[in-house]
Order: structure tokens, then sequence, then C-alpha cells
């Protein structure tokens, strides 16, 4: 191999790590901003981490880099990106007047996430990539951060002090569940769109010019539903597939 292409393979090595080394980053000061009670910028870090992690797999792929390192460094950095530092804002932000409770709740999320990267890595390559089983990590931490910045000074009332324990426990408990989320790596959009969709894609441009955080969160949430969807609302394949004894293998996609 010539000097020149090996510098090339260094290089191309090289570049998805920077791109989960970013993630980290963006997660490692999501902590650092929470504990200076700046949540909205911790957030906004998440979501940039969020960003970041969703790059460094395709850029791997794309370079022909992928490797059981990347893998098992993207798992590690995701556990900080997306659990401790969405389980620290959270605290700080609504479940710190809950005491050791609200303390527990964080806990939790960040027990729950990192048990969901733990079973995505045991899984090895037997899966159905149209599917993620539990709440995807990314998902959850995301949820979690749009609810801040659409108050970021945060709750005053008690009832949605509450809601946001609540809401910490069920995306905790979701995560480790056997429900299953579509992936969408496999999506296959037709030649062209139906009016109606058209439109609503032009409706959901203008709702995120006009509060991106707003509509962020209720993407999110209208997602994190998808999974408790009746399995009469399913797609046709998909039923086919169970009367006929398939099961599914669980998703991947390193959530």
């Amino acid at each position: 191999m010539r000097p020149r292409d090996r510098r090339f393979k260094r290089g191309a090595y090289l570049l998805p790590t920077l791109f989960t080394v970013g993630n980290l980053f963006c997660g490692y000061f999501a902590v650092v901003s929470s504990f200076r009670s700046a949540y909205e910028t911790a957030a906004l870090l998440i979501f940039i981490a969020a960003v970041l992690d969703g790059l460094d797999g395709r850029v791997a792929r794309m370079t022909g880099s992928t490797s059981e390192f990347g893998k098992e460094l993207d798992s590690l950095v995701d556990g900080v990106s997306f659990g401790v530092a969405p389980a620290v804002m959270i605290y700080g932000w609504a479940l710190q007047p809950f005491g050791r409770f609200g303390s527990l709740m964080s806990f939790l999320f960040v027990a729950c996430g990192v048990v969901r990267l733990a079973r995505f890595n045991i899984q090895g390559g037997s899966t159905d990539k149209r599917f993620f089983i539990g709440l995807p990590i990314p998902m959850a931490a995301l949820v979690l951060s749009a609810t801040v910045t659409v108050s970021p000074a945060g709750p005053s009332a008690r009832w949605v002090q509450v809601c946001v324990l609540v809401l910490t426990l069920i995306l905790s408990l979701l995560m480790v569940s056997k429900l299953r989320y579509w992936s969408f790596k496999e999506l296959h959009m037709p030649g062209r769109l139906p009016s109606v969709v058209a439109v609503a894609v032009a409706l959901a441009f203008v709702a995120v010019a006009i509060h991106p955080p707003a509509v962020i969160l209720v993407v999110g949430l209208v997602y994190v539903l998808s999974g408790l969807m009746p399995r009469a609302l399913l797609p046709r394949a998909e039923r086919r597939a169970g009367a006929m004894g398939e099961t599914p293998h669980e998703g991947d996609g390193g959530q």
C-alpha cells in the first residue's frame, strides 16, 4: 500500500471517531451547563450530540471504517450524552424539589438507558433493521431536552413538576421494554408524495420555524406513543408476518 493510500485509510478511520468524540464533548458540557443552571444550553448540547450520533455511523459506513472499537466507543459515549447528561439536566430543572426520590428517578433514567445500550450490544447481527426493541435512548433524551427548552426557567407549578417526574419514569421504563419502534432505516419513499402529505410536510416546516422546541417535543411524544400502538393499527405486512408465526428480531441502530 502506498504511503498516500495509507494516510487516506488512517484519516477515514479517524473521521467517524471525531464525530463520536464531538458527541462526548457535547454530553460532557451539557452536564457542566446543568451544574451552572444553564438548562437551555444543556438541552441544546444534547440536541447537537444527537445529530453527531446520527452521523458517526453513517460516516463510518461511507468510508468503510466500521469496527468493533467504534461500536463500543459509540455505546459508551451514548451512555454519557443521552443517559447521564439528560438525567442531570432534568434533575436540576424539575426533579430537585422531590429530594431523594427525584434523585432516584433521574438515576433510573441513566440505569435504564445503559441497560438499553447493553442489550443492543449483545444482539449481534440477528436483527430486523426496521425496528428498535425498546425506546432508543437518544429519543428519550431528546424528549426531555425538548421539554426543558419549552420552558427554560423551569416549572413553577407543582403539578408540572409531577408531570415531568412521571414522564421521566415512563421514558425510563419504555427504554427497557420489549415494545417495537420504527427505525426508519429501510423506509421506502414513493416517487410522488400525496398532496395531503406534501401539505403536512409544509405545515411542519412552518411550525418548526415558529417554535422549534414545541414541535420537537410533539414529534418526540408521538414517536414514544407509537410503540404503544395497538396491533390492529400496525401495517398490514406486520400483521401478516405475525399471523404466519414469524418472530421479528430486535431492532438495531446502536441506540
